[in-house]
């Protein structure tokens, strides 16, 4: 197997001042030998450091092409990358290093005193800065890794670790089916803490030997100058990204421009339709998650898939099954597992040891079908999760920040669908004491800025919900699905006060 070090050092020897990074609100970028120093600088002080191989090493750094610099050369010196959201408040972040237990933490912010990082360069910005173990956690394996944080499908937060190998193999795929090649220039307005991010657009790009254009946030005015400014061939987006676009006319089409790539959530068709027509390039539905490092399914590149669909399986095994166990007949809906090189065979510490079989086979926790040509059709997740714009959030953390207010006696969140970012947490909220309508608005009020001092914006509810009582099951525990229903069933709205 080529390593991540390997390619490295391959890309500076062959392509040493070749366009690798840049940054689309600036001049900056990294060429290939760029890349190669920052990696070389960042391997010495990490062994200067003692950092042990296979070791978890945070990375929370804000800047765009400091983050990739930083988090490919973790991996290229045999360390576990742990990419978080550098805009998390601090009781998030600390929520996140507590879980994940690095044993540093590489950051572009003052406050952080383990390693510093110059964004200009993605060198180590204090090489005689004093190395502080946050951590005393080395773990296999001993070549490069990366270690995420995810809600999953089942609720409970897991840490998946993704190896070097599985990585490779999934960017690899990527590169397959993108047909992807190194006069490829890519667009990645996506957050890099993600999954999607790291393999689809940075990984995939990198193994391609093309070039990536990074920007920190989708930017709807402008978005397409953009695209014809810096000669784009490709697009990696998510289905909010895409119901934006379709409420515009598009003014000029780079002529470079093969495809845009939807990934993280359910993509509108309506939406899928409006952007490929008024672009006339074609609209890549795919469906991924953390533990298969990123994409399973996709749709072709020529297009023409069946409409619903969200492709094939690209470089997976995947299966539906029934509540027996028992492979699914075509058209039959049940549960989707998947296996493969790229899909994790165990979570880290040993949890949810019950979602993988003997034989690798992983329950993903979402529901859909097949059809006679392996189109795979999603009827939605057998859980919880709220996904907003393709960030899960799971309840029990809103939830757990909620019942922080001394006034709050339950609550529960749920997802509303949302006609841009798929769907949107809702906090049904039961006091205490009861409240009039006054001392019902100040909780909410005391509530938000609870939710704005501890929650990254896409895991704030949009609405809170004071109630006398929540629904419940036949075993006392919150009946869920039934708060999805009010949400959906518009009605049913009138059975709680809404604020």
């Amino acid at each position: 197997m080529t390593t991540l070090r390997e390619l490295v050092t391959e890309r500076a020897e062959t392509s040493p001042h070749r366009c690798f990074l840049s940054d689309a609100r600036s001049e900056r970028s990294f060429d290939f030998a760029m890349l190669r120093a920052a990696a070389d600088a960042w391997r010495r002080e990490l062994d200067a450091a003692g950092v042990p191989p296979g070791a978890r090493v945070l990375i929370d750094v804000d800047d765009p092409l400091a983050f990739c610099a930083v988090h490919l050369a973790v991996i290229a010196a045999g360390r576990c990358s742990v990419p978080v959201d550098p805009a998390a408040p601090a009781a998030q972040a600390h929520r996140s290093r507590r879980a994940l237990r690095p044993w540093l933490v590489v950051s572009d912010r003052a406050a952080i005193r383990d390693m510093r990082v110059n964004p200009m360069t993605g060198l180590p910005a204090d090489p005689a800065a004093p190395i502080r173990a946050v951590g005393a956690w080395a773990a296999q394996p001993r070549t490069g890794a990366v270690a995420l944080l995810t809600s999953g499908s089942t609720g409970t937060p897991k840490t998946v670790v993704l190896t070097e190998r599985q990585l490779l193999h999934v960017a690899r795929c990527v590169v397959d089916h993108h047909e992807l090649s190194a006069t490829d220039r890519g667009f990645n307005p996506l957050p890099l803490f993600h999954i999607n991010a790291q393999v689809v657009a940075l990984l995939a790009t990198f193994v391609a030997g093309g070039s990536l254009v990074l920007d920190r946030r989708f930017h709807r005015t402008g978005f397409w100058q953009l695209l014809v400014q810096r000669r784009i061939t490709w697009v990696n987006a998510v289905p909010a990204i895409l119901s934006i676009l379709a409420l515009d006319n598009v003014p000029e089409v780079p002529p470079s421009l093969r495809f845009i790539r939807s990934a993280s959530a359910p993509l509108p068709a309506a939406a899928r339709d409006r952007v490929a027509a008024r672009s006339g390039v074609a609209v890549v539905e795919s469906y991924g998650m953390t533990e298969a490092a990123s994409q399973i399914t996709a749709t072709p590149l020529c297009g023409g898939h069946p409409p619903g669909s969200v492709g094939r399986p690209a470089g997976v095994e995947l299966e539906i099954v029934g509540p027996n166990g028992q492979r699914c007949a075509v058209g039959v809906e049940g549960r989707l597992r998947i296996r493969g090189e790229g899909v994790i065979s165990a979570y880290a510490e040993g949890v949810a040891a019950e979602r993988i079989d003997a034989t690798g086979w992983l329950d993903t926790g979402d529901l859909g079908r097949l059809d006679a040509d392996g189109y795979l059709y999603l009827a939605g997740r057998g859980d919880d999760v709220v996904n907003c714009g393709g960030e899960l959030v799971h309840p029990s953390e809103v939830e757990e920040v909620l019942l922080g207010e001394p006034a709050v006696a339950e609550a529960a969140v749920a997802p509303c669908p949302h006609e841009v970012l798929g769907a949107v947490p809702v906090a049904w909220i039961r006091p205490v004491l009861a409240l009039d309508d006054a001392q019902a608005a100040k909780l909410v009020s005391r509530l938000r800025l609870r939710c704005e001092r501890q929650l990254s914006r896409a895991k704030r509810p949009v609405e809170f919900r004071i109630v006398a009582a929540l629904p419940l099951t036949a075993t006392g525990k919150v009946a869920r699905r039934r708060l999805r229903e009010l949400l959906v069933d518009d009605a049913s709205r009138s059975e709680a006060v809404s604020l």
